[in-house]
């Protein structure tokens, strides 16, 4: 018996990285997976995004543990993409339990040459995501009377950060929302959190290393500067914090942020 046996989880950005690790997780756990990316490449930033292929090898993957799982392509921007992919979960499974607003960037930028195109993708990513796939799955957690929703924010969600200026406010900003959303959806059984990583072992750790031509561990330095020694956690550090809030080991848990920073918010 696993922790989410019959429960259905939806997640965003799910392809590769955090997403991806989560989604395994919590189908040996006993949970059905509906897997949503974009699963292309847009326009900001550069680096590298999940693929189409990425999200059929995790199907694969869920199905091989003796779990389910549905996938689905869209922006997170994108409301009909999202309202599509939300549908397909319901008819495949009849409800969502979990909701993981996963799907998010991240690029380096200087306040007086920052361009409305990446101020515009950041918050829309990042922000507006994570409330159009919120707010599609919410009514399903509604009817049942219960749900988990948990918002990947950051650690800049919680802080300040040299040339993130957009980053950080669409971070911050999902930090509010889940206060605000854990408030009013306590009422209906519906709990509401954030978790708040440093720097993730994942492909956007090397894009973003590439885009400022150091390694990966330099990158990781330079945006953490961790009190453990340690450049960075892994995906599937943050996969088991999102197993136990997204458990009814943590029934008590809302409207709370926690941290997984290996020490970097103590200094």
């Amino acid at each position: 018996m696993g922790d989410f046996d019959g429960k259905t989880a939806f997640i965003t950005g799910a392809a590769h990285g955090q997403g991806r690790a989560t989604a395994l997780l919590l189908a040996k756990e006993g949970a059905n997976i509906a897997a949503f990316d974009v699963a292309r490449q847009i326009e900001y930033p550069s680096y590298s995004f999940g693929t189409g292929e990425e999200l059929e090898s995790l199907k694969a993957a869920v199905e091989n543990l003796g779990g389910k799982a549905v996938i689905a392509s869209g922006d997170v921007r994108d409301d009909a993409a999202v309202t599509a992919a939300v549908e397909k979960t319901i008819a495949a499974f009849g409800k969502i339990d979990v909701l993981f607003n996963n799907a998010g960037i991240c690029a380096y930028a200087e306040i007086d040459t920052m361009t409305d195109d990446a101020w515009n993708s950041m918050i829309g990513i990042n922000l507006k995501g994570p409330m159009n796939v919120t707010r599609r799955v919410v009514p399903y957690m509604k009817k049942a009377g219960s749900g988990v929703i948990i918002n990947n924010s950051s650690v800049m969600g919680l802080r300040g950060g040299n040339r993130l200026s957009h980053y950080v406010a669409s971070k911050w900003g999902l930090t509010g929302m889940t206060k605000a959303w854990a408030i009013e959806l306590a009422p209906f059984g519906i709990r509401v959190v954030s978790i708040h990583p440093t720097g993730v072992n994942t492909p956007m750790n090397d894009g973003l290393a590439a885009m400022e031509g150091l390694t990966p561990v330099e990158i990781a330095e330079r945006s953490a500067g961790n009190l453990l020694p340690v450049p960075w956690i892994e995906a599937e550090d943050t996969a088991y914090l999102v197993a136990y809030l997204a458990s009814d080991k943590a029934r008590f848990a809302t409207g709370a942020q926690f941290t997984l920073d290996a020490g970097l918010l103590t200094r």
